[in-house]
């Protein structure tokens, strides 16, 4: 009866999938209300003004990217657009990854591709066959 047993364990995963999403969306629910509560209703980034219409765009944003570090005083969260929210994790990913690095720094070599390295050839070379 193997069937059976692969049954019993997927809906023990299922089960335990379910838990964590369930604890996890308590526990945004809970530090989201807070930091609305302590903050402004206004993007820290760009400026937008919320309102109870458009509040669901406002979202908390981990200034140390730690969705466990929850102060109490908010002194770890900033209110954020989604856009902005997405800007600044897209920065910190890029950031991470070594692609916000200055060539040298991380002993990486110079580029040494010049796509404009012949244009003037190039050019010349399209003048001569126009005349």
């Amino acid at each position: 009866m193997p069937g059976r047993k692969n049954q019993t364990d997927n809906a023990r995963l299922d089960r335990i999938v379910a838990e964590a999403r369930r604890n996890r969306e308590q526990r945004e629910q809970g530090y989201r209300e807070q930091a609305l509560k302590l903050y402004p209703w206004i993007c820290g980034r760009c400026s937008r003004e919320f309102t109870r219409a458009n509040l669901h765009e406002l979202t908390v944003h981990h200034r140390d990217h730690n969705h466990d570090n929850n102060p109490e005083d908010g002194s770890n969260w900033e209110l954020l657009c989604l856009y902005c929210h997405d800007n600044e994790h897209a920065r910190y990913l890029d950031n991470a990854s070594g692609g916000d690095s200055k060539a040298g720094d991380a002993g990486e070599a110079d580029a040494t591709h010049n796509p404009f390295a012949d244009l003037k050839g190039l050019l010349g070379n399209k003048q001569q066959s126009d005349d």
